[in-house]
């Protein structure tokens, strides 16, 4: 079984201020805005929604294709992709870029400022698809390259890939027909449940029209678990319990993960979604979204415990 995963590869680069945003910024002086914030340091973490979502498939057994462009300065995160056995045939690499990053600082209330550079991911991966390859494939178009987002779902279509469109953080910039047309024959539609708002907002399309163009709709949760929209009804399907919540970043990629590893071992649709809520809860109880560790032993256990059954 193969499963590709196109969207973005990024550095997370996370600062934390000591004190309050607030406290340095002066309302009345908003239209000449100019702060400095003297950070505590930064630290550099393995991110973006492709690699999230492969680096966790890769704790469950599985060796994805990540198709998504990189920049000069991918060195180390081809290094921990080849740790976790990540194929490369995928990664783009564009020397004349830098590989896209997250520049994030939180202050002492939570509070954050971010700034993200796209980088090489404004250039599409321009990957192939060989349609001889595809038996017993699935796929996933998550937030990157707008030029893969648009073009794969169509390609999948074509060569009849089942894939997950997951717009996420682009939702407001695709054009709402191009985001129709990508929801339009989606084995999958998933989001959480203010980006379904914004999906059905750029659309111009009612939750039942929503449903009538793919073939399931996932919305996700958070703690309150997710519901599944299908032609069986609605299901709604719990949170698997955390240990501890250190990090909410990334868990809807843990969640992703963990629903195609049970659909691609041929589970059904409220078993997926439990796995990947497994995986979810793995994902908080770190800082960072490649930071929990885990092997597909584990995670039954914790499925059992959560759900009290295993799959």
């Amino acid at each position: 079984m193969s499963i590709y995963i196109s969207g973005s590869v990024a550095f997370d680069r996370i600062m934390t201020f000591p004190g309050q945003f607030s406290d340095h910024i002066l309302p009345d002086k908003l239209h000449i805005l100019n702060v400095c914030f003297l950070v505590d340091g930064l630290t550099e973490k393995f991110g973006g929604t492709a690699g999230n979502i492969a680096y966790t498939l890769s704790l469950l057994g599985r060796k994805p294709t990540v198709i998504a462009t990189c920049g000069r300065d991918f060195g180390p995160y081809e290094k921990h992709m080849r740790k976790h056995g990540l194929p490369l045939d995928g990664i783009r690499v564009i020397d004349e870029e830098l590989t896209a990053g997250a520049y994030i600082t939180t202050d002492k209330k939570d509070n954050q400022i971010t700034g993200f550079n796209p980088g090489a991911m404004k250039h599409s991966a321009d990957f192939k698809v060989d349609p001889v390859r595809v038996k017993d494939t699935w796929a996933i178009c998550s937030p990157g390259n707008m030029n893969d987002m648009l073009g794969l779902p169509q390609r999948y279509k074509e060569i009849g890939v089942p894939y997950i469109f997951d717009p996420g953080q682009q939702i407001t910039a695709i054009d709402g027909k191009d985001m129709a047309k990508a929801i339009t024959g989606a084995a999958i539609l998933i989001a959480n449940d203010y980006e379904m708002e914004m999906i059905r907002k750029n659309t111009g399309l009612t939750m039942a029209e929503v449903r009538e163009r793919a073939e399931t709709v996932i919305v996700t949760l958070g703690e309150k678990g997710s519901v599944i929209y299908s032609g069986d009804g609605e299901t709604e399907v719990p949170s698997a319990p955390a240990k501890t919540v250190l990090d909410p970043t990334g868990a809807g990629d843990a969640y992703r993960a963990g629903l195609l590893y049970g659909l691609t071992e041929g589970q059904d649709m409220d078993t997926s979604c439990r796995i990947g809520a497994v995986c979810a809860a793995y994902c908080v109880e770190q800082h960072g979204t490649q930071e929990h560790s885990f092997d597909l032993a584990g995670c039954k256990e914790r499925y059992g415990k959560a759900f009290g059954t295993t799959w």
